[in-house]
């Protein structure tokens, strides 16, 4: 194991735990490169490519305004922030390192994937609604609570991202660090409670969506006096994308989110590495369930390469002459 030279400044640990092993006189060479910050770094880019299609795809076509994607679209603006945060950290962290620029980056990846988390919710809220008043569901009111949803999930992100550049942070008192220098223990505490409270709320959510969705197949049963195999399969379905999106945001982040409140500064830094590469892995894993699943999505998505497959085909096609 790498020792702890080479470790990011915000993934704290011990040098009598993160040291190298040495089992010869001679010392081993440390790598001038985390290979878990290459890996981060890795995870940023992929989270960036994917979510600035889908940020562009909404933004350029008119179509998508319904509250469904302008939340969808919050929740690739954040995931699309979340991996240019990890990129940046990877540079400033190997080319301009200081505690001012850690700092910074810190509070913007805090606000970034906070927003993700956030917006992850509020499309939770907006599913449940779109079932619990589906009547109502298409009126301008809807758009409104979804364009408030938004305002209360970036304050809030924001708020939580500022607080360690506006002075929570421990650099003035490196005892108070946690395994994220440098947020403070408390710091660290209060996010991971905000995750386990919006966890717990989507899984409530989710529960009331699943009997929703039993209760609506189980009255069309009634309806057409029978109950076909095509129902069965579409609640099984329905019910088991349900419990694909909640297992795999749960698997992405209780790791972390566990290890922020047990975890502590003396602990190998591998630790934090371990349990924030998988947390990342969500943000990478959004776009695809929630956004190129989406036939509209996907049907702007084709216009859009075919267009420029077809610009570049007419481009290399002309002549010298036509020119």
């Amino acid at each position: 194991m790498n020792g702890s030279s080479a470790a990011a400044p915000w993934a704290a640990g011990s040098p009598e735990l993160n040291g190298s092993m040495d089992y010869s006189t001679a010392p081993l060479p440390l790598l001038p490169v985390n290979p878990w910050d290459i890996m981060l770094c890795m995870s940023g880019t992929v989270i960036a490519c994917e979510n600035a299609i889908v940020v562009a795809i909404i933004f350029y076509t008119p179509t998508l305004r319904t509250p469904m994607f302008v939340l969808i679209g919050s929740l690739a603006t954040a995931d699309l922030l979340a991996g240019v945060g990890l990129i940046l950290n990877f540079v400033f962290q190997y080319v301009v390192s200081s505690e001012t620029i850690s700092l910074i980056t810190v509070g913007f990846l805090v606000a970034s994937f906070t927003a993700s988390i956030s917006s992850l919710l509020a499309i939770t809220m907006d599913r449940y609604f779109s079932l619990y008043n589906a009547l109502t569901y298409f009126s301008d009111k809807t758009l409104r609570y979804a364009h408030l949803m938004l305002v209360v999930t970036w304050g809030a992100s924001l708020c939580l991202g500022m607080m360690p550049v506006l002075g929570w942070n421990c650099l003035g008192e490196p005892d108070t660090c946690s395994i994220v220098r440098p947020l403070t223990r408390g710091n660290l505490t209060v996010l991971a409670a905000s995750f386990f409270a919006i966890f717990a709320l989507m899984l409530s959510l989710y529960f009331r969506i699943c009997k929703i969705v039993c209760r609506h197949a189980h009255q069309i049963a009634l309806q057409q006096h029978f109950f076909t195999a095509t129902h069965y399969v579409a609640t099984k379905k329905g019910v088991s994308t349900l419990a694909i999106i909640l297992g795999t945001f749960g698997a992405s982040w209780l790791p972390f989110a566990t290890y922020c409140l047990v975890g502590e500064r003396e602990y190998p830094s591998v630790y934090t590495y371990a349990t924030l590469l998988p947390a990342t892995y969500n943000s990478m894993i959004n776009p695809i369930i929630y956004a190129y699943r989406n036939t509209e999505i996907q049907r702007s998505l084709y216009v859009l390469l075919c267009g420029c497959f077809r610009v570049n085909g007419a481009y290399r096609s002309r002549s010298p002459s036509d020119v």
